[in-house]
């Protein structure tokens, strides 16, 4: 098998044996970037030489017996607004002053210490508030599956690059929906951890790291690292030494609700209802009790958040030059100005709608070992969008199965259960109480043991 083709724990297991070095394995990455990435556009501060020294080094370790870390010699990509050192943070925005991290952010921080290669920064939108690989600062970047696709976002090149096959471990970031929205795109496994499990800097309402990879194992080989204790977030939970060799959960006995309307926001399309309830059914199979869930968002609930959150963009945007401001995104523009002449209490009563998300969330989903649902109500959108809705006064119809979850907390992990008439991915999102993580990448395990043997071959550079 090709290296880049392989797995983080096939390499490692390869490393191991001395039947494959880092160094062939990160050349035959570099040498599938290079075919595919003039067509995705997925990286930003590619690094090939830099990569190849790393590599040599993890060889020379792997040699004597002595590797640095569990994640030595792996190659893998942080998204742009993951403070990497020496780096710029641009944030997908040519607004940016391009100044270089003083150290690495705690997710990279903690890759770096286990021994993986950071070969490249993955592209994304605007300051991430875009579902989409639309930005002023990178190229467009595009599906994997279908090039006049979009991979969506806001860890837009994450998501192409796992499905390019840049290597078996990329970094994403979630907010909203933004490491499952491409994961389900770009037919991936994205985990939107508990809020605090990964450390992060600066932390946020709603903001998580989280690994994006094409199983549930290698994204809990992630997960065993990236939950590593760092003093900078002071949100962050207590470490947990949690076990993180993960195969698959029993199904049978577990209590499961089933989400197919979100209560707000765009319906599913038949193709993607169908999937997720033929998912359910292989749940029933399995001996769960699958029980229908009632859908809890409100519109007042999404509209205030986006109120909130466009407040928040508008505060950033009056901080730039005129001529800096000038060269954000027109649509990211377009939004955040959108809340010039919001009071204070409409301000307030949008930020109100974060508590009773919560709330609601967490009283819908209670009774229930695990939920599912789509992770997104739609397939991959034409690429040049800048959402699915393409409208700055109503740009989240998206998100009403995923952004519930970052404000309650709770993981969720989004995965593969299909694909529509075109061969584009559908992704199943599986929710979890709030800290039971490896329950949820257990669960997903489970499920891509189900459909081992109906997943389609991955995408192929045009002309291979």
């Amino acid at each position: 098998m090709q290296p880049f083709r392989m797995s983080a724990l096939e390499l490692l297991g390869a490393y191991r044996r001395r039947a494959l070095s880092p160094v062939e394995a990160m050349a035959s990455v570099i040498e599938r970037v290079e075919a595919f990435e003039p067509h995705i556009h997925a990286t930003w501060l590619y690094a090939p030489e830099r990569a190849l020294k790393e590599a040599r080094a993890s060889e020379a370790r792997w040699a004597k017996g002595e590797p640095i870390g569990p994640l030595d010699g792996v190659p893998v990509t942080v998204k742009d607004n993951i403070a990497t050192r020496g780096d710029p943070t641009p944030v997908g925005t040519a607004a940016s002053d391009l100044t270089p991290a003083k150290a690495d952010a705690p997710p990279a921080a903690r890759l770096r210490e286990a021994g993986a290669i950071i070969f490249t920064k993955t592209t994304m939108p605007d300051y991430g508030m875009l579902s989409s690989g639309l930005s002023s600062h990178h190229a467009l970047a595009r599906n994997p599956w279908k090039l006049d696709r979009n991979p969506g976002g806001s860890s837009a090149g994450a998501g192409a690059a796992a499905a390019a096959l840049y290597g078996p471990l990329h970094l994403g970031t979630d907010i909203g929906g933004s490491v499952r929205l491409p994961a389900g795109w770009c037919g991936i496994l994205g985990l939107k951890p508990s809020a605090g499990r990964i450390p992060i800097d600066p932390p946020y309402i709603g903001r998580v790291a989280g690994p994006m990879t094409r199983d549930a194992a290698d994204a809990a080989l992630m997960m065993a690292t990236l939950s590593l204790a760092d003093v900078r977030d002071y949100t962050s939970l207590r470490y947990e030494a949690l076990d993180w060799k993960i195969g698959p959960e029993p199904l049978k006995g577990l209590r499961v609700g089933l989400m197919i309307e979100a209560g707000c926001g765009a319906r599913p399309t038949p193709e993607v209802s169908a999937a997720v309830q033929r998912a359910a059914r292989d749940f029933e199979a399995a001996g769960a009790h699958v029980e229908p869930l009632a859908p809890f968002l409100t519109q007042d609930m999404l509209d205030g958040l986006d109120h909130f959150w466009r407040t928040r963009a508008l505060i950033d945007l009056r901080a730039l030059s005129p001529g800096k401001r000038a060269a954000v995104l027109p649509f990211i523009r377009d939004w955040a100005e959108s809340a010039d002449g919001f009071s204070g209490e409409r301000v307030f009563r949008g930020y109100s709608q974060i508590p009773a998300m919560r709330k609601a969330a967490v009283e819908a989903t209670v009774n229930f070992d695990f939920v599912l649902s789509p992770t997104a109500p739609m397939t991959a959108f034409p690429a040049e969008w800048a959402s699915p809705s393409c409208d700055p006064l109503n740009p989240f119809p998206h998100i009403g199965f995923t952004v519930a979850f970052n404000m309650s907390e709770q993981p969720a992990a989004s995965v593969n259960c299909g694909y529509d008439n075109e061969g584009l991915p559908i992704g199943l999102q599986i929710v979890g109480r709030r800290f039971d993580d490896v329950g949820v990448l257990r669960t997903a395990r489970a499920f891509e043991a189900m459909r081992a043997g109906e997943a389609r071959p991955w995408p192929e550079p045009p002309g291979a």
